[in-house]
């Protein structure tokens, strides 16, 4: 019987930004091979102490490069200013892996002002998995805006649940934002 072999630790750094948005303060979660996480400053990426926990997790450790992260926080602030609608900041896709893996890459390229119900993004990414397994898949997504789990809304139109910022209102913000909601929604 040959020894287990142990997976080698992921080398490398991972630099942290805030950003300030119209949805709350946004953390992003940067390392050499781009985006790895984000998340609102109320959420689990900038907790107390959640930068070293996360840092620990990817096993990388924390520097402070604002070079590393000024290309994802100019693309995060050009989007709520409503002068980018693709971003091309390159992702990390260390976290995930698998059916979650598949489905968030399918999810990163629905296009901006569109939205798709939980089942059609199963489709999308060629899964099995159901509708309510897609939407655990969504609440766990760890680079949300970016993988725009936003545009994921329940079968019949309505807008499903959203675990990010201020919950549904948030997701009700970035689908009216994008233009996808009517404004006068936001009144209601």
């Amino acid at each position: 019987m040959e020894p287990a072999r142990e997976e080698p630790a992921l080398e490398g750094t991972v630099a942290f930004a805030e950003v300030a948005t119209p949805v709350g303060p946004f953390v992003l979660a940067v390392t050499e091979i781009g985006i790895v996480a984000s998340g609102w400053a109320s959420g689990r990426v900038s907790a107390p102490g959640s930068h070293a926990r996360l840092a620990g997790r990817l096993e990388l450790a924390e520097v402070h490069d604002a070079d590393r992260t000024a290309f994802a926080v100019a693309e995060l602030n050009a989007y709520f200013a409503g002068e980018l609608k693709t971003f091309e900041t390159p992702i990390d896709w260390r976290l995930m892996s698998g059916s979650r893996l598949r489905v968030l890459r399918a999810l990163h390229g629905v296009p901006y002002g569109t939205a798709v119900t939980y089942g059609e993004l199963a489709g999308l990414a060629g899964s099995s998995v159901p509708a309510r397994g897609i939407g655990s898949i969504m609440g766990s997504n760890p680079i949300p805006i970016v993988v725009p789990c936003h545009r994921v809304i329940a079968a019949g139109k309505g807008l499903g649940g959203f675990s990010g910022g201020e919950g549904v209102e948030t997701k009700r913000w970035l689908l009216t934002h994008e233009g996808y909601l009517p404004p006068s929604l936001l009144d209601l």
